[in-house]
């Protein structure tokens, strides 16, 4: 898979970084001796706030609807340190590694992948893609910006039913918030370019 970094990752622009790009973790040469120690942390804090998500969804879902519980202010804090976590393994990856990881992105892919990559004589494919700069404003309450995701990602799925009711086949979508999701055929573009 190649990556154009500086076109996926227009945000690293706007987000400053303690260390610059002239530090040896940006540098053509391997890196040895990383301690994996911090970015083990990072990703330990992580997947325990994501098992404290899971407990405190299913907690609140036995209280309320879904569309109460997508609401509650225990799971818009959990979103937000979600959010904020994958901020800091992103800054500690970038800073140590010096790589632009993309570990946020969605991608669904149909299960019915018996008819990947083989179009008929009369088939044809092609990627789309929908831009969004979405800005939290203060009518927005108490909504955060991953919640706009979950809005997108319903969006999205709107749009592919869509596709299908009108003939088209979907075979793959997927919805990314920083970048845009790189879907298998864009590789295959990409490494032949």
């Amino acid at each position: 898979m190649t990556h154009e970094h500086d076109d996926q990752h227009e945000h690293d622009d706007q987000h400053e970084h303690d260390d610059g790009h002239d530090s040896p973790a940006h540098g053509p040469a391997p890196l040895t001796d990383v301690d994996p120690a911090a970015l083990h942390a990072a990703v330990d804090a992580l997947a325990a706030t994501l098992h404290e998500y899971v407990d405190t969804a299913i907690g609140v879902r036995a209280e309320f609807g879904s569309s109460e519980a997508d609401e509650d202010p225990r799971i818009l804090a959990l979103e937000a340190r979600v959010g904020t976590l994958n901020a800091g393994l992103y800054d500690a990856i970038h800073e140590r590694l010096g790589m632009h990881s993309d570990l946020t992105g969605m991608t669904w892919q149909d299960d019915d992948e018996d008819d990947e990559g083989t179009l008929g004589d009369d088939e044809e494919s092609d990627s789309f893609h929908v831009g969004l700069v979405v800005v939290r404003t203060p009518s927005a309450g108490d909504r955060t910006l991953d919640s706009a995701l979950d809005v997108v990602e319903a969006g999205a799925a709107d749009i592919t039913q869509s596709l299908v009711e009108a003939g088209f086949s979907v075979v793959e979508w997927g919805v990314a918030r920083g970048s845009h999701v790189i879907l298998g055929d864009e590789d295959d573009d990409e490494d032949d370019a």
